[in-house]
């Protein structure tokens, strides 16, 4: 057994260290650096990381770019049209997708919806690593989902998932969650930095290597970032923020990486007791349902992808009591409320700016 090393790795760009420092010259951030166990590679086994049988085939012929097939990849439909458009237009074999968003938001219940769907269909393999099987079939039961075709799997250890999936020969393999996976070869805990990024990177090696689509729920941390190293959104071909409000039925699906289409897409998406479901018509969420239009209240379109949506602005000027008046905005950014501002004293004569007023 060759001996284990020891690497000091930032768990915000990922990058290595031979030793322990205050801060990384990479990211420039401050102590981020932690250490972790790596597992060199085993004496014969024949590949390049010795971690699992995926590592990649040496003898594998040089292509010229000229040479390479240009012809459209064709995309699985997710049964969610909001889902498809988020995603570029559909599901693409052999990519990665991570699927990230609070507690509650409804990760796990739309990759559920949509694997129970696609399961009637294609061959699906849904891994639970959080949740046990029968808690999954009873929110499946209550959603009134079909059960029937999809392939369920309670198991943390990435070698057994391989092994499963090698076996059954799915066309999408669901991971749910990525921060409760797990390799032998490594010694840190499941959710660690060295064991994210070394899951995650044994999964995509092998929905790359088999023409797979590979779907990772993700948690996000206090800040609404992915939890985890840097480096895992580097890895994965589409990263996908589920976001909505405790106090809203409402969630919105974002790109921050795609690979195969647009960042900039929308979805929209109603929690029922049904689950999620789609919202056709976004501008509606957005527009007040008074039959009287408030004061300083104005519809404007904004444009989010492909897709343009009404909205509705509203703006309050009043008297302070405070000698430095206060601008106060929400849902628009407060160096661009500035901007605004400066814009409508220089060139539409309206000053904001007396001691006496507030907006």
């Amino acid at each position: 057994m060759a001996k284990a090393k020891s690497a000091f790795v930032c768990t915000e760009c990922g990058a290595e260290y031979r030793k322990w420092q205050g801060q990384c010259t990479s990211c420039q951030e401050w102590n981020t650096l932690t250490e972790v166990k790596l597992a060199s590679a085993r004496p014969g086994s024949g590949t390049t990381t010795g971690r699992t049988g995926y590592a990649g085939d040496l003898s594998r012929d040089v292509v010229d770019l000229s040479n390479v097939d240009l012809s459209e990849v064709p995309r699985l439909s997710s049964t969610f049209a909001e889902f498809d458009r988020v995603l570029g237009g559909g599901l693409v074999p052999g990519s990665a997708v991570l699927l990230g968003g609070n507690p509650g938001a409804g990760k796990s219940t739309l990759l559920l919806q949509t694997a129970c769907k696609l399961a009637q269909q294609r061959r699906i393999l849904y891994v639970t690593g959080e949740e046990s099987l029968s808690q999954v079939a009873m929110r499946a039961h209550r959603l009134q989902l079909p059960t029937n075709g999809l392939k369920m799997l309670a198991e943390t250890s990435v070698e057994t998932i391989l092994a499963v999936a090698e076996r059954e020969k799915p066309e999408i393999l669901v991971i749910d969650s990525i921060q409760t996976m797990h390799l032998e070869d490594i010694s840190s805990a499941p959710g660690g930095v060295a064991q994210v990024r070394e899951s995650a990177a044994a999964l995509t090696r092998f929905a790359k290597q088999t023409n797979t689509v590979l779907l990772l729920v993700g948690h996000v941390t206090k800040d609404g970032t992915l939890a985890g190293p840097k480096v895992l959104e580097h890895m994965i071909d589409a990263s996908l923020l589920l976001e909505g409000g405790a106090d809203s039925r409402f969630r919105t699906l974002r790109g921050q990486k795609n690979r195969f289409g647009a960042v900039n897409e929308l979805g929209v998406f109603a929690m029922l007791e049904q689950g999620l479901k789609e919202v056709k018509n976004p501008s509606a969420i957005f527009l007040s349902r008074q039959e009287e239009q408030a004061p300083g209240s104005l519809v404007m379109v904004v444009w989010e992808g492909t897709r343009p949506i009404l909205v509705e602005v509203q703006a309050l000027v009043d008297e302070s009591a405070l000698v430095n008046p206060r601008r106060v905005a929400v849902g628009v950014d407060q160096n661009r409320l500035a901007m605004l501002l400066a814009v409508l004293n220089r060139h539409g004569g309206l000053f904001t700016g007396d001691p006496g007023c507030i907006s």
